[in-house]
Order: C-alpha cells, then structure tokens, then sequence
C-alpha cells in the first residue's frame, strides 16, 4: 500500500524587513527602499523592496554598490526587534493549522498540513487563508508554494511573487522539475550550477539523462541528492523541533585567491553575510566553538577551530592563518561560521553586530 500523499505549504513574506518597514512608514512606499549597512562601514543590503529590485538591487548586494546602482535608494538601518515582533504573531498564525512548522528565518517556514483538517484538508485554501491573516494581522503580505514535498514547495512559492501562490499537483511533479533551471534544485550554488551547464545540462529534464554512478563521480556524495531532486523526489520531514549545531557561510572564488593577504581580505567580506544570517537564526543556543574552513587549489580541505563563547572577527583571522599555513597553495573555497553549545540554555546567544561591523571589504481538494 502507497504512502499517502503529503501536503507541503511554504511560506515566505515578500521583502520582509522591507515591508514591515514600509507598514510603519507609508511615506517609504512606491520609493526604491532597503534595510541594510552603511555604505562606509562596507555593509550589505539584508532586503529591499520591489521597486528597489527594479534598479538590479539584492539581498547580500554591498551597500556602496547598491547606492551606484540606484542613488535615490532609501537606505534603513535594521530593527532586529520590529521585525521579530512581527515574526513572534506570523508564526503563531501557522501553528493554528498545524503544529509541523519548520521556521526556516524570521519571515519563512514550511508547513506539513497533510493531517490538518481546516479548509476542509485544502492545502491551497490553507495557504489562502494564512496569507489573508497575515494580511489583516500583521499588515505585510506572503506569498506560498503548495506541494507534495519541501523542494518542490519551495521553488513554488517563489514562481508568482509577490502576494500570490502556486501550487504543484502530485500528478504534475513530474513535468514542473524537468522544465526547471538546474540552479532552483536545493543546494546547486552558482559554482555547481556553472559546471553543469558545461557538461550540457541546463534543465532537470537534462540532469535525468546521467546515472547515479555519473553524478557521483562528478559531485561525490552531491551526486545523490542530484539524482533525486531532478526526478521531484524529496522525502525531506518538516522538523519542528530540529536543532540547529552549526551556522556558516562559505564562498567560492574564481579566480582563485592567491595568498594570504587575499584570503583575510576575503574573508571579512564573508562574515557580513555571516552576520546577516546569524541574526535571521531563531532559537539558537549558544555559541562554543568559531570555526574557519579552507579549500585549496587541489579541492584538500582544513578547518582550524577554537572554542569561544563570543568570536569577533580576530578571532576568525586568527583561525585562517592557523589554516592557511598547513598548505601553501591558492584557495578556491572560504567559510566561516560558529558550532553551537550541544544542550541550549536559557542564557542568551552572543548578539554579533550585523551591519555596523569592523569596516569589511486550480488544486483539486482531495489532492493538495
């Protein structure tokens, strides 16, 4: 006997900071808008409205290039406790659907609604009537993806954005993944996705020509999960309750960085988006351990790490050079991130300044 299909909904608020930001002010709407780090403190755009999009600006975009690219771009520090406030009641709206919420950032979550029986077990009236809630309650709109799996889900709720939802039948998995772009599949960054377009493959459809054994010869253990997710297969639970061990972001380069001097230049770059993203992390217990991960020109890889309760950015440095000395070849590959305390407690995770950091460079029911 099959398993029955699973009702996957994933939420995802249009340009959040942003928009809570232009609900508390609406003088700032129809005007190019971003929450972000100042220009002169080298930091990043954390989100920026539509109109703001319209000019080629982005989410991890340096400040200073934001403001080239659209000097009339009104440019907010962020209010970490606005936007959890708001995240605080969104959250609560989706667990009186069901208690299968995986938070995902502040303003995103998947849902498992497959036992819910709102909406008459509706996974798309479901999303419907969240989003309107969000709407009325929050004063900021979302957008969805309906599906039978969180890979799926995802990609949909980003196809008719912003304040609209898509939904993906079971029946029609199949034709939705092998039309998609290589680069939506979970975990296909800009370099993988370049390395399969010089292999000739550019839509999942064409990814389904290779073999298991192939993709692994070309991506290692990667080649596995490429060989599922082209195919739509994503078996994926929605955890509640997991618990994150470890935050970290890392870069590839091209060309290579060369020294040193390159790679520390490089990495102070890095722990902007770092900082962004820790600050995202809900619930996080605290810190033990910084750690910085190195891969050279050959793919060998190190990671130098150390504990501490409260890295800053001497303390990354110090572990790069640790790192770096051990080969003295040109790296491809830096990341940098923390390994949380293995038991939370209530004592309060460091709060790591994120942007003014030392200067850095139409669904049938009875499916879905």
């Amino acid at each position: 006997m099959s398993e029955p299909t699973r009702k996957i909904i994933h939420c995802d608020c249009d340009c959040f900071y942003a928009a809570v930001e232009m609900r508390d002010d609406p003088a700032l709407r129809g005007r190019p808008l971003a929450v972000g780090g100042r220009a002169e403190t080298r930091g990043v755009i954390a989100t920026c409205n539509y109109e703001a999009r319209a000019f080629g600006v982005h989410s991890a975009m340096a400040t200073a290039r934001a403001l080239q690219l659209c000097p009339q771009l009104i440019l907010l520090p962020p209010d970490f406790e606005r936007y959890r406030e708001a995240s605080r009641t969104i959250l609560a709206i989706y667990r009186d659907y069901t208690p299968l919420v995986e938070p995902l950032s502040l303003d995103e979550a998947y849902l498992d609604v497959s036992g819910a029986d709102r909406c008459r077990g509706s996974a798309s009236l479901m999303a419907q009537e969240i989003r309107a809630r969000i709407r009325e309650e929050v004063g900021i709109t979302a957008s969805a993806g309906i599906a039978p799996n969180k890979f799926i889900a995802k990609v949909a709720s980003d196809w008719n954005k912003p304040d609209g939802q898509f939904v993906v039948r079971p029946q029609d998995v199949d034709a939705f993944v092998a039309a998609l772009p290589v680069k939506k599949i979970f975990g296909v960054g800009k370099v993988t996705a370049a390395k399969l377009n010089r292999l000739g493959v550019h839509t999942c459809g064409d990814l389904r020509a290779w073999s298991m054994a192939d993709l692994t010869r070309e991506f290692g253990s990667f080649g596995a999960s490429l060989h599922h997710l082209c195919r739509g297969i994503d078996e994926r639970p929605v955890q509640p309750d997991r618990v994150r061990k470890s935050l970290s972001v890392e870069t590839t380069y091209t060309p290579d960085l060369a020294d040193l001097e390159a790679c520390r230049s490089a990495l102070r770059a890095l722990l902007a988006d770092f900082h962004r993203r820790f600050e995202r992390a809900r619930e996080r217990p605290p810190v033990h351990k910084a750690f910085v991960k190195v891969r050279f020109a050959d793919f060998t890889r190190t990671t130098a790490e150390c504990v501490s309760s409260a890295p800053d950015e001497s303390v990354w440095l110090a572990l790069l050079d640790e790192a770096h000395a051990r080969k003295p070849l040109a790296v491809r590959l830096l990341g940098v991130g923390v390994r949380f305390a293995e038991e939370a407690s209530n004592t309060a995770a460091v709060q790591i300044s994120l942007f003014d950091s030392p200067p850095l460079p139409a669904l049938s029911d009875h499916h879905l």
